[in-house]
């Protein structure tokens, strides 16, 4: 099928669904300047131990080299700014059509697109919780003054390290989101997946329970994903260049 034939087909199936349910990856938010964590390109884990820096183990550890691996990630997504792949989506909710968006990301962009319902299942940088006490703080002027001037933010209570609520390698994924997120895909008619290499489990088995409570895949990538075989419609191309075609059929049939 190709691309122009494969996105109107798209379109014509989540225009006919009552039901969409959008799963996202790096892949959406890589468009706003945020790197894949799996690109052999995008340095975040070149030169470092993932499980050194990037472990709930490793941050207990040494919370110092967790900040200083994520100091460059924590600057762009504090500057990045959701693309038209993340207002396609919100345009989709609108329509009354996408019921909930769960994301691998912990950019944010969806919220501040606009989405109303969004599962982040690998936590966010909304939040920040120090890691005695438990009192946790909203992040975003803790991340800019680590931005200005690299030191480990520390508890206003306690002086304790706080720790973004991101989920680590080692941690579980917080149950709500999890639950509800399975809660959702089970409800599907059409489940959309959206720039995920569907690599990374649990999160990863989330569509599969879609397709087995009967819900058509579409799965929009840039490279193949174990699932594809099992999908209805897969698109090769860059979510916010495929998405906003998507929905402009869409509008045209409104």
């Amino acid at each position: 099928m190709m691309i122009s034939e494969a996105v109107q087909a798209a379109a014509d199936l989540l225009r006919k669904s009552n039901s969409v349910v959008a799963f996202t990856g790096a892949g959406i938010s890589t468009p706003s300047g945020i790197p894949d964590f799996r690109s052999p390109h995008s340095g975040l884990w070149n030169d470092v131990d993932p499980m050194a820096v990037a472990s709930i183990h490793g941050f207990r550890q040494n919370p110092e080299a967790f900040y200083t691996w994520i100091y460059p990630l924590a600057r762009l997504t504090i500057n990045a700014r959701p693309n038209p792949a993340h207002e396609a989506l919100v345009y989709l909710e609108t329509l009354g059509k996408l019921n909930a968006v769960i994301t691998q990301n912990i950019d944010m962009l969806h919220t501040r697109a606009g989405n109303k319902v969004v599962y982040e299942l690998h936590g966010h940088m909304r939040e920040a919780t120090c890691v005695h006490c438990f009192a946790v703080y909203p992040a975003e002027s803790l991340i800019t003054q680590f931005l200005n001037d690299r030191r480990v933010p520390r508890c206003p209570s306690c002086g304790s390290v706080l720790k973004p609520n991101v989920i680590l390698f080692g941690e579980q994924l917080p149950i709500r989101q999890l639950l509800a997120a399975q809660d959702a895909a089970r409800k599907a008619d059409v489940f959309l997946v959206v720039g995920s290499s569907l690599e990374v489990a649990p999160a990863s088995d989330i569509p599969v329970l879609a397709k087995r409570h009967g819900a058509q895949i579409i799965i929009v990538n840039l490279e193949p994903t174990p699932l594809d075989p099992l999908a209805h419609i897969v698109i090769r191309g860059d979510a916010a260049e495929v998405l906003p075609q998507i929905t402009a059929h869409i509008k045209a049939r409104v």
